[in-house]
């Protein structure tokens, strides 16, 4: 506990001192005390810090609604038997085998505007080709696909976990009572989920606050020419190693820490309530 506790603190500690003086081009260069010069600074910045704010909650927002409402209508096709289901599972987890970088650059060759596979098919229905991840406003619609493609099926195998542990008498009590399939998954099976689909949210919640990798292989730097996939992340990235502004990208980064913080905390706290 000691050596984990050293492994987070002294970053986060490093990380929060240098978010108070103004240290750029090397961490080892000589700095100056500023205070919350960088914060302010920081939370004044209207063209690129609170539109990477924005950007941050809406993807995690979007993929999170859909991976856990696709994560639910998965796991509940697999929560019974039925022929075949060991090779439906191994295909459905497929996409958590490769790598995110490799998943994002997979995914921008087949949604390449000249060569691409996703064009080809639209042209075969009639459809126009479309920019995809090249396009100013389909950019960041098109990475939240992507990173539903892959983390779905992460949420499947939570969920689907939780389900398996349910009790059988509380469904059966309910068929008796002649309650329908939708009756039984809204007013039992979801209620004693619940926890469950609590604890996915919040792995795949933060995960997705974090999301990087993705973003990086499909967007490069920046999120784009027009930052158009630029989250907190991507842009405390840019401002370290682009523009070696450590000052500045310390404190986005605490600030992102804190509002990550803030989540774990309303979410556990929502799932203590759950579990009295």
């Amino acid at each position: 506990m000691v050596f984990v506790a050293v492994l987070i603190i002294f970053p986060v500690a490093w990380t929060g001192y240098l978010s108070l003086t103004d240290a750029e081009g090397s961490v080892r260069a000589e700095s100056e005390f500023i205070g919350f010069q960088n914060y302010l600074d920081v939370l004044a910045d209207t063209d690129r810090f609170w539109p990477a704010v924005w950007r941050t909650v809406a993807f995690t927002g979007v993929v999170l609604l859909f991976e856990i409402v696709l994560g639910m209508a998965i796991a509940l096709l697999l929560w019974r038997p039925f022929r075949g289901e060991r090779w439906v599972r191994v295909a459905i987890l497929l996409p958590l085998v490769a790598t995110p970088v490799a998943v994002g650059m997979m995914w921008r060759l087949i949604f390449d505007p000249n060569i691409g596979m996703a064009n080809q098919l639209l042209g075969w229905i009639g459809i126009g080709p479309q920019p995809w991840l090249s396009g100013q406003h389909s950019a960041l619609p098109t990475t939240m696909f992507i990173d539903i493609w892959q983390w779905t099926p992460m949420v499947v195998l939570i969920l689907l976990a939780g389900l398996t542990s349910l009790s059988d008498e509380p469904q059966e009590a309910a068929r008796i009572d002649g309650a329908s399939t939708w009756q039984r998954f809204r007013h039992v099976t979801l209620p004693l989920l619940m926890p469950t689909v609590i604890v996915a949210i919040l792995l795949r919640g933060i995960d997705a606050l974090k999301t990087f990798d993705i973003l990086y292989a499909t967007k490069g730097r920046g999120g784009g020419s027009f930052h158009e996939v630029e989250t907190l992340n991507v842009y405390a990235y840019g401002l370290s190693f682009d523009y070696n502004d450590y000052g500045v990208s310390s404190t986005v980064l605490i600030i992102f820490f804190l509002i990550i913080i803030g989540v774990m905390w309303a979410l556990t706290y929502r799932k203590k309530g759950l579990d009295r």
